[in-house]
């Protein structure tokens, strides 16, 4: 079973926090990450999986437009992806630069895609996912790993 990391990222800070919600998702046995960015994925990296988490940096208030374009490209798998697990993730330059308004601009794509949307487990933080301000320090990067390992765990309990 895989989960698909999907993440766009222009100074890094979205890879490396995309990075630990992959070794999250490996550290469940049974579930491998597909780590990808918008440059890289491709439908059937969506379809194939059991899983979407999609990280962004903060741009306005949403997603990146590059992240954005993916679920616009790749509308003709809704049907597909109903019922799958999906998560976000997002990294942004100011304290109060949108972050939870990023992570609700990528959720509502998943909700028009039929996924069952979750977002970090209660030991993380409980909230929309995981969010940083700037590059991610120890506490965030543990946060990504239980946001991935939640993930890969539903997705065994849901597939």
């Amino acid at each position: 079973m895989q989960v698909l990391v999907l993440y766009f990222s222009k100074g890094g800070n979205t890879r490396v926090l995309a990075e630990a919600v992959a070794s999250g998702v490996n550290a469940v046995p049974g579930v491998s990450a597909v780590l990808k960015n918008t440059e890289q994925v491709a439908k059937e990296d969506f379809t194939t999986s059991a899983g979407v988490i999609a990280g962004s940096p903060v741009y306005f208030g949403g997603m990146a437009a590059e992240l954005k374009k993916i679920f616009d490209d790749f509308v003709s798998t809704r049907k597909q992806m109903e019922n799958k697990v999906g998560a976000a993730f997002t990294t942004s330059g100011d304290a109060s630069g949108g972050k939870e308004t990023t992570m609700l601009s990528i959720i509502q794509c998943m909700f028009i895609y039929g996924m069952i949307v979750v977002g970090d487990p209660m030991s993380a933080t409980g909230h929309y996912g995981v969010a940083c301000v700037g590059k991610p320090d120890e506490a965030v990067l543990e946060n990504g790993k239980k946001l991935g390992r939640r993930v890969a765990e539903l997705c065994l309990k849901v597939g």
